[in-house]
């Protein structure tokens, strides 16, 4: 109605304007004439009503792209007072390093006034190390490293045997002793009957561990202890031996695998902040490794399988040797003493035992998918030098820290526009357990060390790229509540 309404005062109008009287054609010419008003009046209101939509779309746009515009600039604030932070945190932990660089260069220079030190003695690339190059780098030929096979009641302790005599040097270089427990005849069957090319030594004490309650389901890791630390004596006290190599019976070994433990004696000699050398690196699986045989590391966290130790940390701990589960034992910071070991970025061992007294608790898991390296790596011809301690430190937490800031998002779903290393930061326990299960790392932490870990950080390969999961940079020292 409102519509025939408007029309019908619109054409009374018409009518009014025309004052021609009322003569048909008159009528008409002029009702043609209105409609063409008419007509035009309407194109005008659609175009009114057309650019009216076209300011408000545009309006809203605007205010959009304005809140838009707004919200990013806020992230991109956030991210830079977070760098800003890391940045501020670096700078203060290269501070404390420089002063300390400062601190040991004057004592070394006192010594020297004394004449301590001669001065001609040492070089000056490496003086923090007081050692010479040609020291260092000497390999000590003679000397025998004995290699201790741990063996009980597995018949395949003929597959390790037979890799450690086909990869052996030197038999005068590299003595084989293997340790019997359980006293199966089978097993010592295999082990005699390689005659003289290694030496079969039996742990006497054979007999029953009384244990009571919860304690009882764990009586294989008491008896475990008991001939680790009975075997250990026998090699450092009735055959003499400086140092001696670890291995279990259940061990795959790598063709340079005593190249990497001769080549890397005169480190764990020579820098007091190492207490061993192991063949295996806790997150080896071949996808979170980089193809580099020759990558070495120091480590937090002792590793096992297949370790060297020295006769000086034996007489620190023979006095209170566990009576069960001595690889934790030795992760505990009374043995641990802050000192590190060196592992490597490909392992030099591999088990193939997954019947034992853990059960295969990570071997379907981790351990089945983990890398032997099958490369022979020359590490007596190579300076080692970068891993003690006083080298490596400033360089590798330059490196980490460096390293360009990621989320975990971002790395998983390849977020990422560079192929940069990367860091991702974790501050408590639960985060890096998450991030460690996400990645598919060893997620669990002894002593508050998680595995691998130097320093808080661990160092890793994640669809080819060089991954470094680590603490805020002003990282002190471990909580060993983490656990």
């Amino acid at each position: 109605m409102n519509g025939f309404g408007v029309f019908t005062n619109q054409l009374c109008d018409a009518l009014d304007l025309c004052n021609l009287g009322d003569s048909e054609q008159a009528v008409e010419r002029c009702l043609q004439g209105s409609g063409k008003r008419l007509l035009g009046n309407r194109r005008v209101f659609g175009i009114i009503v057309i650019l009216t939509l076209c300011l408000w779309i545009w309006l809203n746009l605007h205010f959009i792209l304005k809140t838009t515009k707004t919200k990013t600039n806020q992230q991109i604030t956030q991210q830079l007072s977070r760098l800003e932070a890391e940045l501020q945190q670096f700078v203060k932990y290269n501070s404390e390093l420089l002063e300390s660089l400062r601190f040991y260069e004057k004592q070394f220079h006192q010594l020297l006034k004394e004449n301590v030190i001669q001065k001609e003695s040492y070089d000056k690339d490496v003086f923090l190390n007081s050692l010479n190059e040609n020291e260092f780098n000497s390999i000590e030929k003679d000397a025998a490293i004995g290699v201790l096979v741990i063996a009980c009641s597995r018949t395949s302790v003929k597959r390790n045997l037979d890799q450690l005599l086909r990869y052996r040097p030197s038999a005068k270089q590299f003595p084989i002793i293997v340790s019997q427990d359980c006293g199966h005849e089978p097993t010592t069957k295999i082990i005699q009957s390689y005659g003289n090319n290694l030496t079969l030594i039996q742990q006497p004490d054979l007999s029953d561990i009384p244990l009571k309650g919860k304690k009882k389901k764990f009586k294989g890791y008491y008896k475990i202890a008991r001939h680790y630390g009975w075997a250990l004596k026998q090699m450092f006290h009735d055959f003499h031996f400086d140092t001696i190599i670890v291995v279990e019976d259940d061990l795959d070994i790598s063709p340079d695998f005593f190249e990497y433990f001769l080549a890397l004696l005169p480190v764990l000699k020579a820098d007091s902040t190492l207490w061993c050398v192991s063949a295996w690196n806790d997150n080896g699986k071949e996808w979170l490794i980089a193809n580099d045989p020759e990558l070495l590391y120091r480590t937090d966290f002792f590793p096992g399988l297949g370790w060297m130790m020295r006769k000086n940390l034996w007489s620190e701990l023979e006095t209170k040797w566990p009576d069960s589960f001595w690889d934790d034992w030795f992760r505990q910071p009374a043995q641990r003493k802050d000192r590190a070991c060196i592992r490597p970025e490909v392992s030099r061992t591999k088990t193939f035992g997954k019947i034992g007294v853990s059960r295969g608790m990570f071997y379907d898991k981790h351990l089945k998918f983990f890398k032997l390296n099958d490369k022979f790596v020359q590490f007596t011809k190579k300076d080692l030098s970068y891993l003690l301690k006083d080298n490596y430190d400033l360089e590798f937490i330059k490196r980490v820290y460096g390293s360009v800031p990621c989320s975990l998002f971002d790395l998983i779903w390849n977020k990422l526009d560079h192929t940069d290393s990367v860091r991702i930061t974790y501050n408590t326990m639960n985060e890096f357990k998450k991030m460690a299960k996400a990645l598919g790392l060893m997620n669990d932490f002894k002593s508050g060390v998680p595995r691998a870990g130097y320093r808080g950080i661990v160092s890793f390969v994640f669809k080819g790229r060089r991954v470094y999961l680590a603490p805020p940079a002003d990282w002190k020292a471990y909580n060993s509540s983490w656990s």
